[in-house]
């Protein structure tokens, strides 16, 4: 079976957000769908491996911040590449509070839902929500999870719906070395040599630095 084909299917790029005890946490997901209009509702999944996944039980509440293609891509980075038990993921991005629950701020929109329903699956939770509230922040196309990987050139974590393990870094017929980082799987291919680039440099999906690429 080639699971590229799934990949076929339209997704989106988003980070699901809700509250741990009083501190702000979410993850990035890609499987969010609009269910009904009226009441409007919509379902998220979330693997079970994620820390998000049992916060939005213990809250019943999420909020859904829609990414859009000039987005912080290191947004993905934060909230797709680190557990929300040892990080606080929202100290590192622009966010703000809507209707009593956190967002990212470099969003093009937001939802925020109760939630009122879930269905267990092997590995994910698809958690079903009523929209309370929802507003667009700019304007904005919205990252898909095409653009993401074809132009961000981003990769999938583990935990997304769409991981493909054998997934590797693209090879180039050029003989130029090609560096990827160990962490999110990013491959450096800007027009300065990996190996002349500052010592500041960091990840652009992960925020990892420049000592943890590894020479493909």
């Amino acid at each position: 079976m080639n699971k590229n084909a799934f990949r076929q299917l339209s997704y989106g790029v988003y980070v699901v957000s809700t509250w741990d005890k009083g501190r702000a946490t979410g993850c990035t997901a890609n499987s969010v769908m609009q269910i009904t209009s009226d009441p409007a509702t919509i379902a998220v999944s979330i693997n079970h491996d994620n820390y998000t996944n049992q916060c939005i039980r213990d809250t019943g509440r999420f909020a859904v911040s829609i990414l859009g293609e000039h987005s912080n891509p290191g947004i993905i980075g934060a909230f797709g590449f680190k557990s929300g038990r040892d990080n606080n993921k929202f100290d590192e991005v622009k966010s703000e509070v809507r209707s009593y629950l956190p967002i990212v701020s470099d969003a093009c929109a937001y939802l925020v839902c109760e939630l009122i329903d879930k269905m267990e699956t092997s590995t994910h939770t698809v958690f079903l929500g009523k929209v309370l509230d929802a507003d667009v922040l700019k304007k904005d196309d919205p990252m898909t999870y095409a653009y993401y990987h074809n132009v961000i050139k981003g990769k999938s974590p583990k935990n997304a719906p769409t991981y493909i393990a054998e997934e590797q870094p693209v090879q180039q017929s050029t003989p130029a070395a090609k560096y990827a980082c160990s962490v999110c799987g990013y491959v450096y291919e800007g027009e300065v040599p990996f190996e002349e680039l500052p010592d500041d440099y960091v990840c652009p999906i992960c925020g990892q630095p420049k000592s943890v690429f590894v020479k493909k």
